[in-house]
């Protein structure tokens, strides 16, 4: 959690006077870890009491407006879209951490969001946010005794390319809501499998980040097996990091064994999850189906900045290389 002083707490809990329609939505949020919740967004607001104040009623006031606590009770259907929204947005639970810690393996290099709407793939990453803070991170916490309250990334580079730039924008939009409404949620960033374009893009990013992110961000050589075999036991690695050539590809370890799939044994119990929540709603109201929309709130100047500076990087990568996938008309914010 870093440093956040006891007397900055207490600050903070003196203000909080929270009740309906707040009260069941700020549960949710913090599963019985209050003392660590306030941490975590004093932690986002480098211990300004009134920064982080407004920053949690903000974030209880998106949720209730947006309808976050029913959120796993709206599958995404029929299971097909579903199938294709999980082939296109490569996440998924690979294990946990000796210390605990849930391992998310996220395909960033592969994953093309090109089979749903851009509303669909919010729903999605806001569905594994709620079933990793209500059901992943409290099991976690029952089972070794302790609180859990943050999970490890693995961040597989595979098949980044230039094109990737075209999803820019619904990236910014999925980081400003896990920024705003999820903060302090990742305890370290596993870099794997990183090619040059990542790399030489890296090093103009870094600077760019604040200093606790920065500190949570680690690059590893490969696909980084030995170093993450050194928190982790082999059986909890993601698939791309069992070995060299072992990227996330889409095509390799179809099925149980692959932590992306549908089939693998995470995303079957987050979508039986999900739609038995839907029948035990359904059977009181009637579920509209269709995407769910989420506000988004205006990214962060900052990030923003980060934001633009990737494409323009990115850019003159492909400009230094003869290739022809420039998108200096891209726009960060706005259609």
């Amino acid at each position: 959690m870093g440093i956040v002083s006891q007397e900055a707490i207490k600050q903070f809990q003196a203000l909080i006077e929270v009740d309906e329609p707040l009260k069941r939505t700020f549960q949710n949020v913090h599963q019985g870890y209050l003392v660590e919740t306030f941490g975590r967004f004093l932690k986002a607001r480098d211990s300004n009491v009134a920064e982080a104040h407004k920053m949690l009623v903000d974030c209880l006031n998106w949720r209730l407006q947006n309808d976050i606590d029913n959120i796993l009770a709206k599958p995404i259907v029929p299971t097909e879209l579903y199938r294709g929204v999980r082939d296109s947005q490569l996440i998924g639970l690979s294990g946990y951490s000796r210390e605990g810690l849930p391992v998310f393996a996220i395909g960033v290099g592969l994953s093309t969001f090109d089979k749903a709407s851009v509303h669909y793939y919010v729903q999605s990453h806001i569905q594994i946010n709620e079933y990793r803070d209500r059901v992943i991170l409290p099991s976690a916490s029952k089972k070794y005794g302790k609180p859990i309250i943050t999970c490890i990334k693995v961040l597989d580079m595979t098949g980044l390319k230039l094109s990737a730039l075209s999803q820019i924008k619904l990236l910014t939009t999925i980081s400003t809501i896990d920024d705003l409404n999820y903060p302090e949620k990742t305890n370290t960033y596993y870099i794997v499998n990183a090619p040059y374009i990542f790399s030489a893009c890296w090093k103009v990013v870094k600077p760019l980040l604040q200093e606790r992110t920065r500190k949570k961000v680690q690059v590893l050589s490969g696909c980084g097996r030995d170093e993450l075999l050194e928190i982790m036991d082999y059986a909890s690695l993601p698939h791309f990091c069992e070995g060299e050539g072992s990227g996330s590809s889409r095509n390799s370890q179809n099925g149980a064994d692959n932590c992306f799939s549908l089939d693998h044994h995470f995303h079957q119990q987050l979508y039986t999850h999900i739609r038995q929540q839907s029948l035990m709603k359904e059977s009181v109201q009637p579920i509209r189906n269709g995407s769910f929309h989420v506000d988004v709130p205006e990214a962060a100047a900052e990030r923003t900045h980060i934001a633009e500076t990737i494409v323009s990087e990115f850019n003159k990568f492909g400009n230094q290389n003869g290739l022809s996938e420039s998108l200096d008309g891209l726009k960060i914010n706005g259609d």
